[in-house]
């Protein structure tokens, strides 16, 4: 199938000539047949020879319509331009004109119409010369009657070489239908209809949808398609390009409506801050609020200049954007395009400094919007694949790790960061040097932990990491000399005593605090438990061997009374060796010794001493 919309001034003669060619009304609202006046989009169609079926979205042409004729004209490839010969170039035929040419509509046929009612030479002769200087180029034209039909068969053969130099429609690509109708049918649910402008649809299949019209126009909801029509035909499936019809099923269809969206689930990524290049218009002249349209939807912006023909749009609904996609900004208070703008990034930096903004119009110089993976790996440095794929870009780049991909030497100057990092923080907090992985995803501003994980793996040993932390030259902390005094000390207490730990009172006058504790024990110079319970390093290991030589089971008591302590000690070290294994709890009273474990540390330990 091929989709052409029509344009043109308003009482032109659009509506007529499609219903000529196509013996189907377009007009759908009586209100509209009464005044002769399309309203509303209207969708008819035939079959051509030599080019099968062709659809066409009728428009509205009135100048209060514009937003409609948008919705309509935006995802067709082609367009049937209609002056009418008694009338000539009109206001709303320049506007028209304007949105073909800012949308880059590259295919078109004139039509002349109401060549019965006066001679066409001449209005054809301004027209071609006004569209020729738009992005539609030289066109055919024909000068036609809807009345008399006159020149109606030379219009089919136009259009039969027009649709026959489209280019081929990407069927495999992702699916981004905009809706331009919702409604319910009666036995069947939730019905949209669009032109489906790559990609294919088929039944079973899952589409996302964003709701985009400025309201809660159908949230973010997966939706299941039920059922498929295409110029009123069933269908199982349905390829691009084409006018579609899709019944869908799902908790968001009650809100569909014309600006929503149906998208390739996981495919897309929606923005409500771009970067683009303007056409038509320099920035700084621009107003601030004016209205995005793209597809179907209408969404109001705030503009921000960057450069002369760079700004930042603000919208005030998220839409599903790529790279070089187009849209056009409106001015609604003066109903005319202020600008056409092509999309250069869709996931741009913030600008907070003073300066920002023109630094951001420096980056963007030279930027036209193509799609260009590489340029935009070494912008971002590091980016998920699919995120980079959903932005329009692909890239053949391999991952570092899951779905991360670096730019050609990035990994590489990450490793050396992190390894700097990591030596500076020891040399910085000798008591404490192992860095966090938070702390290292942090200086690294890395998107992802996981990717700090990874780092380390990459160094090959030179970096290693344990209990969350990462170390590099220096694995254990060094103790200033007055920490290594009061530990000294605590050790002397304990070598007496061994299970008697020091009070907090005591510690804290020998100014060991928490942290340093920590990093006594870390240092392997005291074995430090809940609460503070610091006693020597083998002190668990000793407990075991004693506990083990008792009737098995024992009692906390019995282990407090054999060990020579008190419960604020023998609870937790007790804990401490159900977690070692050395001990098996096997009620809230009764504990016995593991002989096994035990019996194996015993025996390595002996091995080492011998």
């Amino acid at each position: 199938m091929h989709v052409i919309a029509t344009a043109g001034h308003v009482d032109h003669g659009k509506s007529a000539l499609v219903r000529a060619l196509t013996g189907m009304e377009p007009d759908r609202c009586p209100e509209e047949r009464r005044r002769g006046m399309t309203i509303d989009l209207g969708f008819v169609w035939t079959s051509m020879t030599g080019a099968g079926d062709v659809a066409f979205v009728d428009v509205p042409g009135h100048e209060r319509l514009v937003t409609t004729m948008l919705a309509g004209v935006g995802p067709v490839p082609a367009v049937l331009f209609v002056v009418a010969a008694d009338q000539g170039w009109q206001p709303q035929s320049e506007e028209h004109l304007a949105v073909l040419d800012a949308l880059r509509v590259r295919h078109g046929v004139l039509a002349v119409t109401r060549c019965d009612l006066a001679d066409p030479v001449d209005v054809r002769e301004q027209a071609l010369t006004r569209i020729a200087r738009s992005s539609l180029g030289r066109v055919e034209s024909v000068a036609v009657s809807s009345v008399t039909r006159h020149g109606l068969a030379e219009l089919r053969a136009a259009l039969v070489r027009l649709v026959n130099g489209l280019p081929e429609a990407d069927r495999a690509a992702d699916v981004r239908l905009w809706v331009d109708r919702a409604f319910t049918v009666r036995g069947h649910g939730t019905v949209v209809t669009g032109t489906l402008s790559a990609g294919t649809i088929a039944v079973g299949d899952r589409l996302h949808t964003a709701g985009t019209t400025g309201g809660p126009s159908g949230g973010d909801a997966v939706l299941r398609v039920r059922g498929l029509e295409s110029l009123k035909r069933p269908r199982t499936s349905v390829s691009a390009t084409a006018r579609v019809a899709v019944n869908v099923h799902g908790p968001a269809t009650a809100s569909l409506r014309r600006g929503s969206v149906l998208l390739t689930p996981g495919r897309w990524l929606t923005t409500d801050v771009l970067d683009v290049r303007l056409r038509g218009g320099t920035a700084p002249e621009l107003p601030r609020g004016l209205t995005l349209h793209l597809g179907s939807a209408a969404v109001p912006v705030s503009v921000r200049p960057l450069g002369m023909d760079s700004a930042r749009l603000s919208l005030a609904v998220p839409l599903p954007l790529r790279v070089n996609d187009i849209v056009l900004l409106r001015d609604p208070g003066r109903r005319h395009i202020a600008a056409a703008a092509t999309v250069l990034d869709v996931r741009p930096p913030r600008l907070i400094r003073r300066g920002d903004a023109a630094r951001r119009a420096r980056e963007l110089d030279g930027r036209t919007g193509a799609p260009d993976a590489a340029t935009e790996l070494r912008r971002r440095g590091m980016v998920r694949r699919g995120d980079l794929v959903a932005m329009g870009l692909r890239t053949h780049a391999q991952p570092v790790v899951d779905d991360w991909i670096c730019a050609p030497g990035h990994w590489t100057r990450l490793q050396q960061r992190l390894a700097e990092v990591v030596e500076r923080h020891a040399r910085e907090h000798p008591t404490e040097p192992g860095l966090t992985i938070e702390a290292a995803r942090r200086l690294l501003e890395l998107p992802d932990r996981g990717l700090v994980h990874a780092l380390v793996q990459a160094t090959n040993g030179r970096l290693g990491h344990r209990d969350g932390r990462i170390y590099g030259s220096v694995s254990q902390p060094a103790l200033p000399p007055a920490v290594r005094t009061a530990v000294q000390e605590v050790r002397a207490r304990l070598a007496a005593r061994p299970f008697h730990a020091p009070e907090a009172a005591e510690l804290e006058a020998l100014g060991l605090t928490p942290k340093l504790l920590a990093a006594a024990a870390a240092a392997g110079e005291l074995l430090r438990l809940p609460d503070d319970i610091v006693l020597l390093p083998d002190a668990d290991w000793q407990a075991a061997v004693a506990l083990a030589r008792l009737d098995q089971p024992f009692t906390t008591s019995t282990a407090r009374i054999t060990l020579n302590t008190t419960r604020r000690v023998v609870i937790p070290l007790l804990e401490h060796l159900d977690r070692r294994g050395w001990t098996i709890r096997l009620d809230s009273r009764l504990r016995r010794c593991n002989s096994a474990e035990i019996g194996g540390e015993e025996r390595e330990l002996d091995g080492l001493q011998r």
